[in-house]
C-alpha cells in the first residue's frame, strides 16, 4: 500500500483527512493529528474555559461583560492546532524507535516511513512559526507566560523514561492555557486561573491514564513508564479519587471567580460524566478505554457551558 494512504491505526474511522485531504499532505496532516482532533480538544478547553472565566474580569459589568472575548477565543483554537500540532511532530521524532514497537503507533507517519525525519523537523518549524504568531498578538505578560511553556513541552515525550507518572507532566503541559487565558483576557495572573489549571490538571491524570491502558502490554516490553502500569488493578478506585479532586477544584474555582448558581448546575453534569467514566471503564479493552478518553471532549463543552452560566447568574 502507498504510505501516502496509509491511515493511522487509532484515527477517527472515515475522518475527512483521509476522506479529503490532498494525498501528499495526509502523512503531515496526520503527523500533526489533524485525523484524530481529540487531543486539540483537550488543549484548547483550558484556555476557552478561562477566557470566559476571565470575562467578568476582562468586561466589566452588563451582559456583554459577562460573555467571553470571541476574538480571544478565536486565537486560542487557531494556537491549538498549531502547537497541538508541533507537540506532536516533535513527540513523534523522539519517539519515533518506541512507536515502531507498538502496535497502536507503528503506523504513525514517521516510523511507518511515509514521512522522513528531516521533513517532518521542518513541519515542526512552519508549525511552531502559526503558534508564535498567534502568542504575539496577545499582550506583554502573556507572551512571556506563553514562551515559558515551551520548556514543558520540550521535555515532555523524555517523562515516559524517567517516571512513572509522565502523565502528570502532560498534564501540566497541556493545561497551560488556564493560565495563558486568563493572562491574554486581562494581563494579569490571578488565583481562579491558578485554581482552574490545577484542576485541569487532574482532570488529565484521569483521562489521560485511561488512554495509557491502550499500550500498556507494549509499554512493558519495550521498557516505557507509565501512570496505567504504575496503578494496573488500581486504576479504578483511582479514577474515582483523581475525578472527585477535579470536581473539587472546580468547586472552588468558580466561588474564587465569583461564578453563580448556573456554573454548579453545570458542574453536576461534570461530576455525573467523569463518574460514569470512572465506574464504566474497561481497562483491558482498548477500544473501551479509547472511547472513554474521547468522551472527554464532552467534559470539556459541559465546562466551558457551565462557566458562561455561571457568568450569567453571577451576582
Amino acid at each position: 500500500m502507498d504510505l501516502h494512504e496509509t491511515p493511522v491505526a487509532d484515527a477517527v474511522h472515515g475522518n475527512w483527512v483521509d476522506r479529503h485531504a490532498p494525498a501528499a499532505l495526509r502523512p503531515y496532516l496526520r503527523l500533526a493529528r489533524l485525523d484524530r482532533p481529540i487531543g486539540t480538544w483537550l488543549l484548547l478547553f483550558p484556555g476557552w474555559w478561562s477566557v470566559a472565566l476571565a470575562a467578568q474580569v476582562d468586561g466589566g459589568s452588563g451582559f456583554a461583560g459577562r460573555l467571553p472575548d470571541l476574538w480571544l477565543m478565536l486565537l486560542f483554537a487557531i494556537g491549538a492546532v498549531a502547537m497541538r500540532g508541533a507537540g506532536c511532530t516533535y513527540n513523534d521524532i523522539v519517539d519515533r524507535d518506541f512507536d515502531a514497537q507498538v502496535e497502536r503507533t507503528r503506523s504513525r507517519p514517521i516510523p511507518s516511513g511515509a514521512v522522513s525525519v528531516t521533513a517532518a523537523w521542518a513541519f515542526l518549524v512552519l508549525q511552531s512559526l502559526l503558534g508564535l504568531a498567534v502568542l504575539l498578538v496577545f499582550n506583554r505578560f502573556a507572551i512571556i507566560l506563553g514562551a515559558a511553556s515551551l520548556l514543558l513541552v520540550a521535555a515532555y515525550p523524555f517523562m515516559k523514561r524517567v517516571t512513572w507518572w509522565p502523565q502528570a507532566w502532560l498534564g501540566i503541559t497541556f493545561n497551560y492555557g488556564a493560565l495563558l487565558g486568563w493572562a491574554a483576557a486581562t494581563g494579569t495572573l490571578h488565583v481562579p486561573a491558578i485554581a482552574l489549571y490545577i484542576a485541569g490538571i487532574a482532570w488529565t491524570l484521569g483521562y489521560d491514564t485511561i488512554y495509557a491502558h491502550q499500550d500498556k502490554d507494549d509499554d512493558a516490553l519495550i521498557g516505557v513508564k507509565s501512570s496505567a502500569r504504575a496503578l494496573g488493578e488500581r486504576t479504578r478506585p483511582f479514577l474515582w479519587l483523581i475525578y472527585a479532586l477535579t470536581v473539587a477544584l472546580l468547586v472552588l474555582t468558580g466561588a474564587l471567580a465569583g461564578l453563580g448558581w448556573g456554573f454548579y448546575a453545570g458542574l453536576a453534569a461534570v461530576a455525573l460524566h467523569l463518574g460514569w467514566q470512572a465506574a464504566r471503564v474497561r481497562t483491558d479493552d482498548s477500544a473501551d478505554c479509547l472511547a472513554k478518553f474521547r468522551s472527554n471532549a464532552q467534559v470539556g463543552w459541559i465546562v466551558l457551558a457551565a462557566i458562561v452560566l455561571g457568568q450569567m447568574t453571577a451576582a
